[in-house]
């Protein structure tokens, strides 16, 4: 179990490169499996859960090769199975992108449940109804979920509520279907533009992603060949953002879109915060002793309030001015690290799905836990003004979504130390790259 080691009283300043999407990289890469030629990703975040991917796309047969600059070049012309059930599935949330496109390839798969961050109930309800109105059988036996088909049709489908996930998976799974899939109350998250971006360039037809309604044509052949670039992570870039307002820092973020950023920009304006923002670019700055301001906020799928920001956000109010209150409406237990914030004395009371956070909290440092990958980050976070020394434990779990994590940091001045484990799970993190 790798931990970060800080001391408090630390202050933001510089410059940082935004890696490519997690979100965005791992429904991506799982689409090549939809595919049948070589495919070349590039602006793949290099963290655990991708790496947990390609490994699982390597077991199903692809041929794959890692090159500097996070390219990916995927050859899944190799894959020759339809069954993932290992060890890897489980662990990792995104690898259920599976299950729509090897149900599309191939009309069978059989997939292991997945894990990921536990923050709460996150079943696949809404993918396995929306593959059974496809025309497939699903069949749940234990930790296994097998669908079959022998011949994926088209249809109309609604989600009663509304899901990144399900939205991905129909998208893929109706790629290759007969007619035209209709899906209504879809996600509008960047990452679901991101995937049928790349499905369209690689021949497919999709229609509306980014609203709520999406269309998508059937067709049977798609491109052998292809290069495509994923999106910026947005919520890595509101992470740093975060961060240098929290210490009343200065930096400029390079590589980000920002107007997939709005909700957190409005909403920080509302704290004090001051922005001025290029076409690739966002400059963040606070004054000299500025305090900020206490506000509400509400999370929401996008375009509202990101849930990805809420724990980060939940420490930002700890050293405002007044009170704030954060009311969780996506996930219905991601108040797990709120008892590690009180024991650095954060002044935070929880009722169901709302927090109340009284301001200007004088934080001490202690030991804390990373209970998730968000929560995580919110514990450096609470670290850099923390009085005193903080460790953080499980820091695999952040590293699972931010690229060089703790040398995006030095780079911006922060003085932290990785204590590494020396288990074997340690060389999960060797990468080889091809030339």
């Amino acid at each position: 179990m790798n931990s970060y080691i800080l001391e408090g009283g630390q202050c933001l300043r510089g410059e940082v490169p935004i890696s490519g999407s997690k979100n965005a990289a791992l429904p991506v890469l799982a689409a090549t499996a939809l595919l049948e030629g070589q495919y070349r990703i590039k602006n793949v975040p290099l963290i655990e859960d991708t790496l947990t991917l390609i490994d699982i796309l390597k077991l199903l047969g692809a041929g794959v090769e890692i090159l500097p600059a996070g390219t990916v070049v995927i050859d899944s012309s190799s894959i020759n199975n339809c069954t993932a059930i290992s060890e890897q599935v489980g662990k990792l949330r995104g690898s259920y992108y599976l299950l729509g496109a090897l149900l599309g390839r191939f009309g069978e798969v059989n997939l292991r449940m997945p894990g990921g961050c536990n923050f709460g109930s996150r079943p696949i309800d809404l993918h396995l109804k929306g593959f059974r109105q496809l025309g497939a059988e699903v069949v749940e036996a234990e930790d296994i979920v097998s669908c079959r088909t022998t011949g994926l049709k088209s249809n109309s489908i609604f989600f009663d509520i509304v899901s990144v996930g399900a939205t991905i998976n129909m998208i893929l799974a109706a790629v290759k279907a007969e007619g035209t899939t209709t899906i209504y109350n879809a996600a509008r998250e960047p990452h679901v533009v991101d995937v049928a971006n790349f499905l369209n360039a690689m021949g497919a037809s999709v229609q509306g992603a980014g609203t709520d309604i999406i269309k998508v044509h059937g067709r049977d052949k798609l491109n052998l060949r292809g290069t495509y670039a994923i999106i910026p992570d947005q919520i890595e870039a509101g992470t740093y953002i975060a961060m240098a307002a929290l210490t009343g820092g200065n930096i400029k973020l390079h590589n980000v879109i920002p107007s997939h950023l709005e909700a957190l920009i409005a909403k920080l304006s509302e704290m004090g915060v001051s922005f001025a923002i290029g076409e690739e670019r966002i400059s963040v700055s606070m004054k000299p002793g500025q305090v900020l301001r206490s506000t509400n906020f509400v999370t929401a799928p996008y375009p509202g309030f990101p849930t990805d920001m809420q724990p980060q956000i939940m420490v930002l109010l700890t050293q405002a001015d007044g009170v704030g209150k954060v009311t969780e409406n996506v996930w219905n237990n991601r108040f797990q690290y709120v008892d590690d914030l009180r024991k650095m004395a954060a002044r935070i009371v929880t009722q169901g799905r709302s927090a109340l956070v009284t301001g200007g909290s004088k934080l001490a440092g202690t030991e804390v836990q990373a209970h998730d990958l968000r929560a995580g980050a919110a514990m450096v976070m609470a670290g850099l003004v923390a009085e005193g020394q903080t460790e953080i434990q499980q820091v695999e779990l952040i590293e699972r979504g931010y690229e060089n994590f703790v040398n995006k940091l030095r780079d911006l001045g922060v003085q932290i130390t990785r204590q590494v484990d020396t288990s074997p799970k340690e060389d999960f993190f060797k990468i080889n790259y091809v030339s």
